[in-house]
C-alpha cells in the first residue's frame, strides 16, 4: 500500500465549507484507472480530478465520480487549476489548454481587483435533445406535483459536455419541497438513461441572480445531489440564450446554487454567437487534505 495527496478544494465560493468540493490529485501520471476510481469512491465527492500530462494540450484532466468516469466536470476543472495556480504551477501563464474525454478546452486565469483567482472554462459546443417522457413522472420522482413544472419552457435534455436533463420550475418554493428518489431517474430518462436531472428556475435568492438550479446525480455515479454545477451551468445558459432569450447574440449570467443545502455559490456564465460558444467562471479556496491508500 502507499499513499497518495488529494486537496479538497471548495469550487465556486471563497469560503471553505460553500460552493462545491472536489477531489485534486496532482501527480496521476502513475495512477492506473483502477487506482484513480478507488480513490475518488474513497474520496467520495461527486468528482475528484485526476492531472495528467498531454501531448496534445498543456495537460490532461481526467475526472471520477464515486461510481464511474465522466467526460468533463466544471466544479472540478476550476479546483485543479486553483490548486495548480496557487502552488505555483502555472507561473504566470493567463492562458492554457486542457485535453478531456470532451475535447481539448482553453481555460484562461486572472486575479480580479481583490486578487481572488479567477478561471475561466470553455465548454463544449451545447448539444440540445428533446425529452420524450412524462413530465408527470419526472415531477414525482423529485417529489413534485406536475403543476410545478414551468410550462412555457421545454424540458430539454442539454450537453455542453455532460448530458443533463434541463427541467424549468416555478417557483423557488418548489426547490425546498425536493426529495429526489435518483434510482427512478433511468426508467424515466430513457433517452438517456445515464443523464443527471438539473431543475432550475428563473426566480432566485439573490437579486443579481438570472437563474438558479438544483443538480442531482445519476445513481450511477454513487452520489444524489451536486452542490454547485460548473456544466450543467454552462448549458443552462446556452438553453437560455436558446429557449429564452433567442435575439440576444451576447448574454452575460449569474447562475446560483446550492442553497437548499447550506452550499451557496455561484457561477458567471457567457454565450456567445447565438448560444454556440460557452464558457463559465468561478473561484475556489482549499478546504483541506486527505491522505488515501492505493494498492500498488
Amino acid at each position: 500500500m502507499s499513499g497518495v495527496t488529494v486537496y479538497h478544494v471548495d469550487a465556486f465560493s471563497r469560503e471553505a465549507g460553500m460552493g462545491n468540493p472536489a477531489g485534486v490529485v496532482l501527480n496521476a501520471g502513475e495512477l492506473t484507472e483502477k487506482q484513480m476510481q478507488s480513490i475518488a469512491e474513497q474520496v467520495g465527492f461527486n468528482e475528484t480530478a485526476f492531472l495528467l500530462p498531454s501531448d496534445q494540450a498543456d495537460m490532461r484532466i481526467r475526472y471520477f465520480t464515486p461510481g464511474h468516469e465522466v467526460n468533463l466536470c466544471g466544479h472540478a476543472t476550476i479546483a485543479t487549476i486553483y490548486a495548480m495556480k496557487t502552488k505555483g504551477l502555472l507561473g504566470d501563464q493567463s492562458g492554457i489548454t486542457i485535453e478531456t474525454k470532451a475535447g481539448i478546452l482553453p481555460v484562461h486565469i486572472k486575479e480580479d481587483h481583490s486578487n481572488q483567482i479567477l478561471i475561466t472554462m470553455q465548454q463544449a459546443a451545447p448539444e440540445f435533445m428533446p425529452f420524450n417522457g412524462s413530465p408527470a413522472d419526472l415531477a414525482a420522482c423529485l417529489g413534485l406535483w406536475a403543476e410545478d413544472i414551468d410550462p412555457r419552457f421545454p424540458i430539454m435534455y442539454g450537453s455542453t459536455g455532460l448530458w443533463t436533463l434541463l427541467l424549468p420550475i416555478r417557483s423557488l418554493a418548489a426547490f425546498k419541497r425536493m426529495s429526489p428518489d435518483n434510482n427512478r431517474f433511468p426508467d424515466i430518462l430513457k433517452e438517456l438513461p445515464h443523464a443527471s436531472l438539473h431543475p432550475f428556475c428563473l426566480e432566485t435568492y439573490a437579486a443579481e441572480a438570472d437563474m438558479h438550479g438544483r443538480h442531482f446525480s445519476s445513481p450511477y455515479s454513487g452520489t444524489i445531489e451536486d452542490p454547485v454545477t460548473g456544466t450543467a451551468s454552462g448549458v443552462m445558459g446556452a438553453y437560455y440564450a436558446k429557449y429564452i432569450r433567442p435575439d440576444q447574440e451576447h448574454l452575460e449570467l449569474l447562475i446560483e446554487q446550492g442553497q437548499e443545502i447550506g452550499r451557496n455559490g455561484s457561477v458567471r456564465v457567457t454565450v456567445n454567437t447565438n448560444g454556440q460558444e460557452v464558457a463559465i467562471t468561478g473561484t475556489a479556496v482549499f478546504a483541506g487534505e486527505l491522505s488515501i491508500q492505493i494498492k500498488e
